[in-house]
C-alpha cells in the first residue's frame, strides 16, 4: 500500500514533519529551494545535515531537488550528497 503524501509549505514546517517522520523510512523526500519571501529550504537541509553528521542520517530513499533557482537547487544537492543522502536534480 502506497504512503500517504505530506506537504510542507515552509521550512519550518518542513523541520517538523521530518522530526515527526525521524524513525521511519521516507521514499522520496521533495524539495524546492526557495519557499516564498525570505523563507528557503536550507533549515530542513541543516537538519539533515546535522543527522547525517551525528551517524543518524534519515533513512530516505532518494530526495529530489527542484527548484527555479539554478545555484539554490545546486547548492542544496551539493550539501546532501557530502553526507552520502541519495539525491539528484529534478528537471522539468
Amino acid at each position: 500500500m502506497p504512503r500517504a503524501t505530506r506537504i510542507a509549505r515552509t521550512s519550518r514546517e518542513g523541520v517538523l514533519l521530518l522530526e515527526e517522520h525521524r524513525d521511519r523510512e521516507i521514499d522520496e523526500l521533495w524539495l524546492d529551494h526557495d519557499l516564498g519571501g525570505d523563507d528557503s529550504i536550507m533549515p530542513v537541509v541543516a537538519v539533515l545535515e546535522r543527522a547525517a553528521f551525528d551517524g543518524r542520517p534519515f533513512r530516505i530513499g532518494m530526495i529530489f531537488v527542484h527548484s527555479a533557482d539554478p545555484s539554490g537547487a545546486e547548492t542544496v544537492v551539493r550539501v546532501l550528497k557530502r553526507w552520502n543522502y541519495p539525491v539528484r536534480r529534478a528537471t522539468a
